[in-house]
């Protein structure tokens, strides 16, 4: 099975392609939100050119457990995206995972301009990795 992992954010979306045999997950691409529309169509085209099977979208959950602001916004992103596409949709704990991101990025000696380039596509990695290792 091929997974599409997504990285929620209002200004960017990262995007990781992970591969159930190998348990191996890879960054895609950034998508620089301009209108919802368009970034819809960016993730429904590269979900019929890569043959995905099944997304795995991060949720922020924070502290308490529930969903702040973000974690409604990917709520409302999940929703909507499962209202374009017949694959299913399974939702990863994503909490740490852009301080993570940034911190393998940032011990790769990475400046910060290239940081900001593919940290949501490293965060979109992380994600998906915990959900194929969950899956292992």
């Amino acid at each position: 099975m091929r997974y599409l992992g997504i990285d929620f954010g209002t200004k960017r979306v990262g995007l990781a392609l992970g591969l159930a045999d190998t348990n191996m997950a890879f960054p895609l691409k950034t998508i620089f939100r301009t209108t919802r529309q368009e970034m819809f169509d960016e993730i429904l085209d590269l979900i019929d050119r890569e043959n995905i099977d099944a997304i795995v979208l991060g949720m922020p959950w924070g502290p308490s457990a529930e969903p702040g602001l973000t974690g409604r916004q990917a709520l409302n992103f999940k929703q909507s995206l499962q209202r374009r596409t017949d694959r299913p949709v399974f939702i990863v704990n994503e909490d740490f995972s852009s301080c993570e991101a940034k911190s393998i990025l940032s011990s790769r000696g990475l400046c910060s301009d290239r940081q900001k380039k593919c940290l949501d596509q490293v965060a979109a990695v992380l994600i998906l990795e915990s959900f194929l290792n969950q899956r292992a």
